[in-house]
């Protein structure tokens, strides 16, 4: 069902794939929601990016494999740069892909699979607008951890994480666990309001976009080991 948001501007979509079928689909699905516009459509990085520059949208569905410039370097450089870029949702065909790593470590707030219901794909604009990170369900937690495990990891980030409090360094610690607000507020007896203030001075010291930085953060620096893959 459509979501109509009264006096609140459409979410501005870009949709990049090399695909015809693949980006006229989504598309053509997103617009059927009132709250959405799609902008544009890109069939590699290099236009994605040109064309994310000039019109400047709020979310890019990004697939990651395409010719010229892949969805790993256009994410980069939309990312990467000045705050107030749009926000990168991936899109992949495996759920389990080591370009899909790199490109979360780029700046991608999020992904989902091409086969995504209908509702689960606007859901996920949705989310990805208002400036959370698509960390439900955990296969993006789990993604993580796993290339995490296969790479050891560097201590990229741990001098960064001297900066933060022992209650933050917690608050990160149980947010790359893949905790929400609110079952971090109930195990740590605060408020949900409380633990918001504490994710958001973790992501301003350690200069992160969002949460799925600071999960990428809180592997890459060691802070959280991965648990050895297994079934489920």
């Amino acid at each position: 069902m459509s979501r109509m948001n009264i006096g609140v501007p459409a979410i501005r979509l870009v949709v990049a794939d090399d695909h015809q079928v693949v980006r006229t689909g989504f598309a053509g699905l997103l617009g059927t929601q009132t709250d959405f516009t799609v902008i544009g459509v890109a069939c590699d990085g290099a236009e994605a990016v040109a064309i994310c520059r000039q019109l400047r949208p709020d979310v890019v569905l990004m697939d990651v494999r395409m010719p010229v410039m892949d969805g790993i370097e256009a994410t980069k450089q939309l990312c990467g740069g000045a705050a107030g870029g749009p926000r990168v949702l991936i899109l992949t065909t495996f759920d389990l892909d080591e370009y899909v790593y790199d490109a979360l470590c780029a700046g991608a707030s999020g992904f989902l699979l091409k086969d995504v219901t209908a509702e689960r794909l606007f859901d996920a604009v949705r989310v990805i607008s208002a400036g959370e990170a698509l960390l439900a369900p955990t296969v993006t937690r789990r993604l993580i951890g796993e290339f995490a495990r296969q790479r050891p990891h560097s201590g990229a980030g741990s001098a960064a994480l001297a900066a933060l409090t022992p209650r933050e360094t917690q608050v990160l610690r149980l947010v790359a666990e893949g905790l929400s607000n609110s079952e971090i507020a109930a195990r740590l007896v605060v408020t949900e309001e409380t633990v918001k203030t504490h994710v958001s001075r973790v992501l301003s010291k350690l200069g992160l976009r969002d949460r799925t930085q600071a999960v990428v953060t809180a592997y890459e620096s060691g802070l959280v080991v991965p648990r050895s893959s297994g079934p489920g």
